[in-house]
């Protein structure tokens, strides 16, 4: 057994807290195979205890049992967590591989918004979902429980959607300083809006596309949450690795329309989802048939790509939007259409998929009407 075989077997243990395996995030140090005993040197950043016991405990169920191994030697290197180097897999935690992935703990259930393409409208889909969760909520009492998180870092259309525009207000000095996030329509929005000029075009690598998105998660002052929306951009690549390795996420929700080339590319970032075991809560349909004035209802882009797309993932169809002019003008006024029209179809069917995924992340979710 070659050093790098161990090192496969033990891409199956996550480092608490993550969706991300120790090989993956440089823990594994050593791994070697002589005369039947495997050795393994792992090392930590950790103010936590319990953390290297259960790494130790998720090794040796890995790799006790594999064949011709007869016994098991685990040593494990512990250091006090510190602020590491940018960049370093422990940056990509927040500075402490021993905690709960950087999340602020005020914040209860944390949900992506993706699509593997673009153009299938997952932010005018992310603002009303949003919209919607937070007219749940405060019907059952819970105003202002809900956050959107704009990660769309190359075209962030957040603020415009939602009607709000200008700077954050920021509170604390040097290390300690937070954004204190806007608010409209009962939800706190961050968006990589606010902080450039609309003229300004965001013209990013890799590793900074990772600290802003670490910036968003760790030095926000969100406050007490119920549901966390975070806006993706389309694709599978810095963005949404950045995402996971972050915040812990309960799970992704896909935006996908009809059409097999909207479907096709939705299922590969489902597939990307499931890699870094982030649940998918649901697959929604958007602009999935056009309502004429005489009430006859049009599949413009084809039909049964949502529940196509989500009974090959293994998940379930959300729901299905419909494509109205009234969506796209509530976006462009910065009046979503669960706020301007809350009584419309469009706004029940958003209303519907938000109690739903309330209810998948296991929050209560009583009807509005």
């Amino acid at each position: 057994m070659t050093s790098d075989e161990i090192k496969a077997h033990l891409k199956q243990v996550k480092y608490p807290g993550f969706s991300r395996d120790i090989v993956s995030f440089g823990l594994v140090r050593a791994a070697g195979f002589f005369d039947g005993t495997v050795k393994v040197s792992l090392a930590l950043a950790s103010s936590d205890p319990k953390i290297p016991l259960q790494v130790k405990t998720e090794v040796e169920n890995v790799l006790r049992g594999l064949p011709g191994v007869k016994d098991l030697l685990v040593e494990i290197a512990v250091s006090p967590a510190k602020s590491p180097p940018a960049g370093s897999p422990a940056a990509a935690t927040g500075g402490n591989l021993g905690g709960n992935g950087g999340a602020p703990k005020a914040i209860r259930h944390s949900v992506a918004v993706a699509s593997g393409k673009g153009g299938v409208g997952k932010s005018t889909f992310a603002v009303n979902l949003a919209c919607a969760a937070a007219q749940v909520l405060t019907f059952q009492g819970r105003p202002g429980r809900v956050g959107l998180m704009d990660c769309d870092i190359y075209g962030p259309s957040v603020p415009l959607m939602m009607g709000l525009s200008g700077r954050p207000e920021v509170e604390g000095d040097g290390a300690g300083a937070m954004l204190v996030p806007m608010e409209r329509h009962g939800v706190k929005v961050m968006s990589m809006g606010f902080l450039v000029d609309d003229n300004t075009p965001v013209v990013w690598r890799g590793p900074m596309i990772m600290k802003t998105i670490q910036q968003f998660v760790q030095n926000v002052k969100w406050g007490e949450l119920d549901l966390l929306l975070v806006d993706l951009p389309p694709g599978t690549g810095d963005a949404q690795l950045s995402l996971v390795q972050t915040l812990p996420l309960d799970g992704a929700v896909l935006v996908t329309t009809p059409q097999a080339a909207a479907t096709n590319v939705a299922r590969k970032g489902g597939l990307m989802f499931q890699k870094v075991n982030v649940p998918l809560l649901g697959v929604a349909e958007n602009m999935s048939y056009f309502i004429d004035p005489a009430g006859i209802r049009h599949a413009l882009f084809g039909s049964g790509g949502g529940i196509a797309t989500a009974e090959k993932l293994g998940t379930i169809l959300l729901g299905q939007v419909p494509l109205i002019p009234e969506i796209r003008a509530g976006g462009d006024a910065g009046m979503p259409i669960v706020v301007s029209a809350p009584q419309s179809l469009a706004a029940n069917v958003f209303r519907e998929i938000a109690e739903t995924l309330l209810a998948r992340v296991n929050l209560p979710a009583r009807s509005v009407g």
